[in-house]
């Protein structure tokens, strides 16, 4: 499987929630435990920014090159620097990359991307550039897709994903997420908005229902699947209380219902903010390892050892 990634993900942030050396951990837990070789990582291409601007407003992507705090840039709740403004425009170009490996292999991931808060017009919840959103309109632009599925799984609301797609009959929006918490909610296609506590069992038991429905309904040809690590148990910014195991099979029911529809998918990997950032990782690494599992190319070993693992956390 074609992974996607850059040592230069990982920019300066100073002291924050969000925790930018996830991208380059990831990547090694993935060496480490045999789920990948350095081959299967792809660096992407330079950013261009017509496509920025294919969803991003003239004036919100001259605040960014510009470095101007604005308005549009101040709600982002992060510093403003080229290092980080570039950072952005990489992972970018990074979910286009892996979408077009998607097309063509039916499953490959980006080790970064999913900043779904960002708005056409302003950044919003530490994302400044809507990498789903851009990647979507980039390859609709170049004829490669038509009709396309967002399922989003991070904790909050994809509000920026859904106010761009408010009325693109083509782009299926589905957000599933903590209700009561950030952000203000935009209308998805679908949302389903879930309270305080919900755990493993509820939280699957909608998924084991939508997604199908999603499919067969909507009938996307390519599919964005936002796999969030924040609806896990010791997340700090909420309490959905999802297990490791929990999030592993929400990643299963997105991924192998995709791949028995013959639908390509890109899980790109959005939020993540647990108290230990190494949970974060392993939540990641799990998705990489569902998705390896769909496509029959998890190593038997280690599929004996995910099928033996305790039921914890």
């Amino acid at each position: 499987m074609r992974f996607v990634y850059s040592d230069r993900y990982h920019f300066n942030i100073g002291v924050h929630v969000f925790p930018t050396d996830k991208y380059k951990l990831v990547k090694t837990s993935l060496l480490n435990q045999g789920l990948a070789k350095e081959t299967d990582f792809f660096e992407p291409p330079e950013p261009v920014i017509d496509d920025i601007r294919l969803v991003h407003t003239k004036e919100y992507v001259e605040d960014l090159l510009n470095l101007r705090w604005t308005s549009r840039t101040v709600r982002s709740e992060l510093p403003l620097t080229w290092d980080i403004v570039y950072g952005y425009m990489l992972h970018t170009s990074g979910t286009i990359l892996a979408a077009r490996f998607a097309l063509e292999d039916g499953i490959a991931m980006h080790i970064g991307g999913g900043f779904h808060h960002a708005f056409a017009d302003h950044a919003e919840g530490f994302c400044y550039i809507n990498d789903i959103a851009v990647a979507i309109k980039k390859l609709q632009k170049e004829g490669k897709i038509e009709r396309v599925a967002v399922i989003d799984c991070d904790l909050h609301q994809g509000n920026g994903t859904a106010r761009i797609f408010q009325d693109d009959p083509r782009v299926f929006t589905f957000s599933i997420h903590q209700e009561h918490l950030y952000p203000i909610k935009e209308r998805s296609s679908w949302d389903i908005g879930l309270d305080d506590e919900t755990g493993d069992e509820e939280y699957n038991r909608h998924l084991l229902t939508a997604v199908p429905k999603i499919i067969n309904e909507h009938k996307p040809q390519f599919v964005v699947y936002v796999a969030g690590a924040d609806p896990f148990i010791d997340d700090q910014l909420g309490t959905l209380r999802l297990t490791k195991n929990g999030l592993a099979m929400r990643d299963r029911i997105v991924i192998e219902n995709c791949r028995k529809a013959g639908i390509p998918v890109v899980p790109v990997l959005a939020g993540g903010y647990a108290l230990n950032t190494q949970d974060t990782v392993d939540i990641h690494v799990n998705t990489a390892r569902e998705c390896l599992r769909a496509l029959g190319q998890l190593p038997i070993e280690t599929e004996k050892k995910s099928a033996s693992a305790d039921s914890g956390q």
